[in-house]
């Protein structure tokens, strides 16, 4: 048990009478008078000091430590004394984030953490510095979904502080911290007219990105990533099991977003479509790493290369291939909403208008839940209005016989009760 130190004053007992007196030490009237010592889970000593006439303050503390002690919640109140940037980079350490998250985090971390909870320590971070912080990355003109994205890393990190002991609880959930939310903009879906003008402008070498993003639902690096053997003819659907994504300056193989493999639906004119291109341009072998720049490399006959033979490069694609076909095609001001993920949303809402569920369409584009899925593309279901009129009409709308059975309603009888 811990006990508090009177370092002002001592106790003196007479040898021969037993009494006990209070004498004063030679520290008496300098510095702190009361001192708290205690010894942690661990056996070690350690001591708070409190001022002249704070005795109950520091009896309040020790009796807190003892109670934490045996509820097993005791934190030691130094552990909290690193800053948020050394703990976070000791984290970072720690995770086994995919290879194509890597290089982001930290970039995020440098960003729009360090300059303003770096050099605070973990134990000084309160709600009020945590909603401080958001302000100041709404100040620095920071997009919402990046907020929401930092905001998570940091919440993430300073949950792991609180499992290795070193504050009481995370900030970040504390009911007065509003956490950033990402704008729900309308998905406004292409027209046939727009799809097709693009289609025709697209070079001969990569037209088959619009059966697979439009009539497949595929992601752009999952166009990259297919292979003819994922063309699966007897059971006629399109087996999405990989994608081309970008590490440390390198083109890697990986699982698709989420590592959610699925089967997409493949429809008699998209098979049709892959076919003719298939003709004009047969499925090339490439060899890229598996996961990592390091990873097992894997090869695989690739539908869609690049007119040398290789994988296509994100970056190429978009601006020597997709963007001056927008050109030709007469879309004028192009946005990041008119890249190849557009295919995903024409695909998306050509099947909610012919009546598909929200759940068949979540799995086919790789949604991680239906609720998404919903969020996303509502708006685009049809409207219920006019199918629940004609079921009432058609159950109510009729006389049921009621004039046969029952004759003339007798108005004198009829009261507003119905009866």
């Amino acid at each position: 048990m811990g006990h508090v130190q009177d370092r002002w004053y001592k106790k003196v007992v007479d040898p021969d009478t037993k009494r006990v007196s209070r004498v004063k030490t030679g520290l008496h009237g300098k510095g702190m008078r009361y001192k708290v010592r205690y010894r942690d889970p661990d056996g070690r000593e350690l001591s708070k000091m409190y001022p002249d006439r704070q005795l109950s303050a520091a009896n309040a503390f020790l009796h807190d430590i003892e109670s934490a002690k045996q509820q097993g919640t005791y934190l030691n109140p130094n552990s909290g004394k690193v800053t948020f940037q050394d703990y976070a980079e000791e984290w970072l350490k720690g995770q086994s984030f995919k290879p194509t998250n890597r290089a982001n985090v930290p970039s995020r971390l440098n960003n729009q953490v360090y300059p303003f909870l770096g050099k605070v320590e973990l134990g000084a971070i309160t709600p009020t510095t945590i909603r401080n912080w958001i302000r100041w990355m709404m100040d620095r003109g920071s997009a919402p979904g990046y907020r929401l994205v930092c905001f998570v890393h940091v919440s993430a990190i300073l949950s792991a502080a609180v499992d290795d002991k070193k504050i009481a609880s995370n900030p970040c959930k504390a009911r007065s911290v509003t956490k950033p939310q990402q704008n729900q903009r309308k998905v406004v879906p292409w027209s046939d007219t727009r799809l097709k003008a693009v289609w025709l402008a697209l070079l001969p070498r990569v037209k088959i990105a619009i059966p697979l993003g439009a009539g497949g639902g595929l992601r752009q690096g999952e166009m990259f990533g297919l292979a003819v053997d994922d063309i699966d003819r007897e059971a006629m659907v399109i087996h999405v099991v990989r994608q081309v994504q970008q590490v440390d300056s390198q083109l890697i193989f990986c699982l698709p977003k989420r590592e959610k493999i699925r089967d997409v639906p493949l429809s008699d004119s998209v098979l049709k479509e892959l076919d003719t291109y298939l003709a004009m341009f047969p499925p090339t072998p490439v060899t890229l790493p598996w996961e990592e720049p390091a990873g097992q490399p894997t090869t695989v006959n690739l539908i869609m290369t690049d007119d040398k033979g290789q994988a296509w490069w994100r970056q190429t694609f978009n601006s020597e291939r997709w963007r001056p076909a927008l050109k030709r095609a007469g879309v004028v001001n192009a946005t990041r909403a008119d890249g190849t993920h557009a295919l995903r949303h024409y695909y998306a809402s050509a099947l909610l208008d012919g009546g598909e569920s929200i759940k068949a369409l979540s799995e086919y584009l790789g949604h991680a839940d239906p609720g998404f899925t919903l969020r996303t593309y509502t708006h685009l279901m049809p409207s219920s209005h006019e199918r629940t009129r004609r079921v009432i009409d058609a159950r109510l709308g009729r006389s049921h016989g009621l004039e046969t059975a029952c004759g003339p309603v007798d108005q004198k009888n009829y009261t507003s009760d119905g009866v």
